[in-house]
């Protein structure tokens, strides 16, 4: 019982030490994004706005923001319903393809993000799709596909497809079937696949140093190449914008599985 006892404190404080290690960077980003000094410091010397008041005032960076709204947006409307069918033709079909669909939809999470990189890169050169929204969409779409496809494909597994079958036994066809009673039951998953290819497209910088620039510079690329000039705390603001969305939508998500499995 002691030996034990013992083999759990160690693993509670090891996964303890594991997530202090993963946070601290945030806890030290955030005081600083309210410092007052010129230069990013730690702790900050006084406490001050004036960098989120930069970073909203500037049409800059603000050019840069919506542009990577746009492209959040715009990934998640593609992504989830493509993501969602190809989960419901994964699951549903017993077809020996279906099997490579899903390792060819699952690559982008396989393959070193720095060859896909470079590989979109060469197409859209040759293509001439370099620096434009649709194809920053295009690329975030391949790779929030993984995300969606993974989410729904587990709400389809504690999904009892007798109840499809039975509705469409009673004269629903295939599409009207999976909405009426497939679809509300794995909502919950739906809806997390959809925040997790937001959350990725928002947050996206590999591929989108590659294809993006000019007037469709995202802001994580804005952000790469101000680091590179000057160490300005406007990025500390920034940051802490990213991480406080990217943490209310993982809480939104958390609640609405809470909800699903209270009913």
């Amino acid at each position: 019982m002691n030996k034990l006892s013992l083999s759990r404190i160690v693993f509670i404080g090891y996964v303890v030490l594991v997530l202090v290690f993963l946070i601290l960077p945030v806890l030290v980003v955030i005081p600083m994004s309210f410092s007052d000094s010129r230069f990013l410091s730690f702790p900050p010397p006084g406490y001050s706005v004036r960098w989120y008041d930069t970073f909203f005032s500037n049409l800059g960076w603000m050019s840069a923001a919506k542009t990577s709204l746009t492209v959040a947006i715009a990934t998640t409307l593609i992504a989830t319903p493509v993501g969602v069918a190809a989960a419901y033709a994964i699951n549903c079909s017993t077809h020996w393809s279906m099997r490579y669909l899903k390792i060819v939809l699952l690559l982008p999470l396989i393959v070193p993000i720095i060859i896909v990189a470079a590989g979109v890169f060469f197409i859209y050169a040759f293509s001439g799709m370099l620096h434009t929204i649709s194809g920053l969409v295009m690329a975030d779409v391949m790779l929030a596909l993984p995300y969606v496809v993974t989410a729904v494909t587990a709400g389809l597994h504690g999904f009892d497809q007798t109840q499809e079958m039975v509705a469409r036994s009673l004269g629903m066809n295939r599409f009207r079937s999976f909405m009426a009673v497939t679809l509300p039951q794995i909502k919950p998953s739906v809806i997390t696949g959809a925040i997790f290819a937001f959350i990725q497209a928002l947050d996206e910088t590999m591929v989108a140093l590659f294809i993006s620039g000019g007037q469709n510079q995202t802001l994580t690329v804005r952000m790469f190449t101000a680091l590179r000039d000057e160490i300005d705390p406007t990025i500390a603001a920034i940051s802490t914008l990213l991480t406080a969305t990217s943490f209310a939508l993982v809480i939104m998500m958390a609640m609405a599985r809470k909800q699903a499995s209270a009913r």
